[in-house]
C-alpha cells in the first residue's frame, strides 16, 4: 500500500511539472463568446423587423465596432445594453439611416470584434473571423426570409465594411446573387485598386458612374491639410503583406458627392447634406446642405467641412467617424438612384 501511495505521489508530482497546454486565441475567443444569435428572433436585429418597406429594394447593413469591452471581452455580446443603445441610437441612425430613403434597412446584431480585440495583434484576426461567421449567417437568413429574390444593397462601415467586403468576395462575387445586388457600399476601410480583378473581386467592378449597378463604392475621409503619407504608407504595407506585391496597392476613392470616377472633386454647393455634430445618442441634428467640399487625392477623400459642422477629426486628420455623416443626404440620394436604375433595367428585361 505504501508503494502504491508513493507511485501516486510521484505521478502527481510529474503532472505538476508539465506545462499547461497553451490555449490558442481562437479557442479563447470561442470559450468566452456569447451564444450565437438566432436571427429568427427580432431582438437580434438592430433594424428591420416591423419597419415598413419604402420600395422594392432591401439593404443589408453591418455596423462598425460598438463594443468597448471594459472587461476584456474579445467579441461583442448581442444584448449588451450599452453597446446596443450606442448601435441603435448613434450608428444605425447616422449610418444605416442614410439608406432608409429608398429601402428597408436590415442590420443584424452580431458578435463583432471588440475594441479590446482590435488592440491585440494575437486576437484581432480571429475575432474578426468569429464575427464574420455571424454576419454570414445573418445574410443567409436575410436572403431566405426578407429578400426572397428581391434586389438588395449591402453596406457597412469600418469593421462592418470589412465584413461586407468579405461577404462580397465569398458569397456574392461571380454568383447568381451578383445579378440581384444593386451595389456594395464598403466604407471606411482600405480597398485597393488591385483587389478588383484576379486577386479578389473577379466580377464586381468599382462603381464608375452614379447610376451604375452591380458594383462597389469605397472612400475614406481625411481632413484637408493633413499629411496623407502615414495613412498611405500603412495601406501599402498591408496590401504588400497580403498579396506579396505592391502592384495595385493604391486605394479606391469614389467621390461621395459626385459618385463619378471622372469627377473626383466637388465643391460645397454640390453637397446635398451633412449631419452636424459628433456621433452620439439621441436624435440626429438637421442636415446641412452645401457644407462639404471633397476631392479624391491619391485614393483618399480629402474633405473641407464648413465651419460650424462641429466634426472633430481623429489623430492624423482622419474623419473616420464621419465617413457617412459628412455625405448623409448624398448617400441617401445615390442609393435611391441606383435602386431605381436596377429596377428600371430589370423591368425592361
Amino acid at each position: 500500500m505504501s508503494m502504491l501511495r508513493g507511485l501516486i505521489v510521484l505521478a502527481l508530482a510529474w503532472v505538476g511539472m508539465q506545462p499547461a497546454f497553451a490555449v490558442t486565441p481562437r479557442e479563447e475567443i470561442a470559450t468566452k463568446a456569447a451564444p450565437a444569435p438566432d436571427y429568427a428572433l427580432p431582438a437580434n436585429w438592430a433594424a428591420g423587423p416591423g419597419a415598413p418597406s419604402p420600395g422594392p429594394v432591401d439593404v443589408f447593413y453591418v455596423h462598425p465596432t460598438t463594443f468597448r469591452s471594459d472587461k476584456g471581452e474579445w467579441n461583442q455580446t448581442p444584448g449588451d445594453p450599452a453597446a446596443d443603445k450606442w448601435t441603435d441610437e448613434s450608428v444605425i441612425v447616422r449610418q444605416g439611416g442614410a439608406f432608409a430613403g429608398c429601402c428597408r434597412v436590415w442590420a443584424p446584431r452580431y458578435r463583432a470584434a471588440s475594441f479590446n480585440a482590435l488592440q491585440s495583434e494575437a486576437h484581432r484576426d480571429e475575432a474578426f473571423a468569429f464575427a464574420y461567421a455571424d454576419v454570414e449567417r445573418a445574410f443567409d437568413w436575410f436572403l431566405a426570409n426578407v429578400s426572397k429574390g428581391r434586389p438588395f444593397i449591402v453596406a457597412g462601415h469600418s469593421q462592418g465594411g470589412k465584413h461586407i467586403s468579405d461577404l462580397l468576395e465569398k458569397r456574392i462575387d461571380g454568383t447568381a446573387l451578383q445579378q440581384r445586388m444593386v451595389a456594395a457600399y464598403i466604407i471606411g476601410i482600405n480597398l485597393a485598386q488591385g483587389e478588383f480583378g484576379p486577386r479578389r473581386f473577379k466580377s464586381v467592378p468599382v462603381c464608375a458612374k452614379p447610376a451604375q449597378t452591380g458594383c462597389a463604392v469605397q472612400w475614406n475621409a481625411i481632413m484637408a491639410g493633413s499629411d496623407l503619407e502615414p495613412t498611405l504608407a500603412a495601406y501599402k504595407r498591408y496590401y504588400a503583406a497580403r498579396f506579396g506585391t505592391e502592384d495595385g496597392w493604391e486605394p479606391v476613392c469614389v467621390n461621395p458627392v459626385t459618385f463619378d470616377l471622372e469627377r473626383p472633386a466637388s465643391i460645397s454647393a454640390q453637397a446635398l447634406g451633412a449631419a452636424p455634430g459628433a456621433p452620439g445618442l439621441g436624435p440626429m441634428k438637421p442636415l446641412r446642405a452645401g457644407a462639404v467640399a471633397v476631392k479624391c487625392d491619391r485614393g483618399l477623400a480629402v474633405v473641407y467641412p464648413a465651419p460650424g459642422l462641429d466634426l472633430a477629426p481623429l489623430p492624423g486628420g482622419s474623419m473616420h467617424f464621419h465617413d457617412i455623416g459628412l455625405f448623409f443626404a448624398d448617400v441617401r440620394a445615390n442609393a435611391a438612384l441606383r435602386a431605381k436604375a436596377w429596377v428600371a433595367a430589370h423591368r425592361r428585361k
